[in-house]
């Protein structure tokens, strides 16, 4: 299933999008929105697929979505340097913060859950604020059950399902605090996230998903997941290594390479940008740079 978020009558619904007929089916009230459908487990989901047959069908073009998850167990969690290429892209353009060689596990930050919006809402921006502002194309996941020290084997047993996101990123910002990245992750409605979540049983070739992202109609990511140099699930794995990881907590896997700070010349986002971000089989988002008074 591909589960949507979107508001009827004032109130948040959980949908099942019928991508090939530009369709959306509302669920039922009672079984609450797709958050809630994610910590119910296979039995929520068993009801959703069941309410399909009955369930009213609305145009997609008609309606307008919202990030499929809105109420977040943590910060969302996040996986840095996970393909090769976009590793030494920057290699030397760190401003002093550059690692000695290529990391043997994955390297793992947060951003705050304040930082999400929907897969057509604007993108704040304030250049007062920063300077910097720069768009990561991503493959997020969402945990569906809880586990800690989860084996890699079993890793993906725990993954609900997977949706599009864009870790857009203050790179001043990321630089000034310590060497940590948290500040300039994590800004104000800066990250969307959507345009649904598609369930992990229609996903046959995580090897296989293309990630891409465009500003201004240029393409400018364009990569296969084949290429990350950590899996979903060794991410998974080393994530939960004696820390609890909980049904509906988000995990980003990272960016390939083609980021603005690491071009010549440097490409950052600016006033008007149309930001296109989208993964083969999970969807695309559509959102424009705007600016937003943030201080």
């Amino acid at each position: 299933m591909k589960l949507a978020a979107l508001t009827v009558d004032g109130v948040r619904r959980a949908g099942a999008v019928h991508e090939a007929e530009q369709r959306v089916a509302l669920l039922p009230l009672a079984l609450g929105t797709v958050d809630d459908i994610v910590r119910g487990g296979p039995a929520a989901l068993d009801e959703a697929r069941a309410a399909l047959p009955t369930a009213q069908l609305l145009s997609l073009g008609e309606v307008r979505l919202q990030s499929p998850l809105h109420r977040f167990n943590r910060d969302i969690l996040c996986t840095g340097w996970n393909y090769w290429d976009h590793f030494e892209e920057s290699r030397g353009k760190r401003e002093g913060q550059d690692p000695s060689g290529r990391p043997e596990h994955p390297t793992f930050f947060t951003k705050g859950p304040d930082t999400v919006i929907g897969p057509t809402d604007d993108i704040a921006y304030d250049p007062v604020v920063s300077a910097k502002w720069d768009y990561e194309a991503e493959i997020a996941l969402v945990i569906g059950r809880d586990g800690r020290s989860i084996p890699e084997a079993k890793a993906l047993e725990h993954v609900f399902g997977y949706l599009v996101a864009n870790d857009v990123s203050q790179r001043d910002l990321q630089r000034a605090h310590g060497g940590q990245w948290l500040k300039g992750k994590s800004i104000d409605a800066t990250m969307p996230l959507g345009p649904w979540v598609t369930t992990a049983d229609e996903i046959d070739d995580l090897a296989g998903l293309q990630v891409q992202c465009e500003v201004g109609g240029r393409l400018l990511q364009n990569a296969s997941s084949a290429q990350m140099a950590f899996s979903f699930a060794r991410i998974i794995a080393e994530l939960s290594h004696g820390m609890t990881l909980r049904a509906g907590d988000v995990v980003l896997t990272g960016t390939p390479s083609g980021i603005g700070n690491a071009r010549e010349p440097q490409i950052f986002l600016s006033d008007g940008d149309v930001v296109v971000t989208r993964v083969s089989g999970l969807g695309e988002l559509r959102n424009k740079v705007t600016p937003t008074r943030l201080t």
